[in-house]
């Protein structure tokens, strides 16, 4: 799985195998290394994170840290999507 970067010791990142239609751009984060169902976070087309879902239950304060991180790094993420699908959609 394409890792984006690494907070302490969780790892933000995109899941290969996603569906056929592609959904749109979001990361999941998981501890230690990817899981299929690690926490989701959509990223809207202004750049913020919005959660999906927190399957990996990371603690409030630490998810709150990493949502900053991700949509500080938003428009990079962005660029390495379109990279790694060919095509780029938004939740909203």
């Amino acid at each position: 799985m394409p890792q984006i970067f690494r907070i302490d010791s969780y790892i933000v990142y995109f899941w290969s195998n996603e569906n056929d239609p592609l959904e749109p751009v979001h990361v999941h984060i998981a501890e230690g290394r990817p899981s299929a169902n690690g926490t989701k976070v959509w990223i809207t087309r202004a750049g913020k994170a919005l959660l999906c879902n927190n399957t990996s239950k990371i603690p409030e304060r630490k998810l709150n840290n990493i949502l900053r991180m991700i949509e500080a790094n938003s428009s990079t993420i962005m660029d390495q999507w379109y990279e790694q699908f060919g095509e780029i959609r938004y939740y909203c």
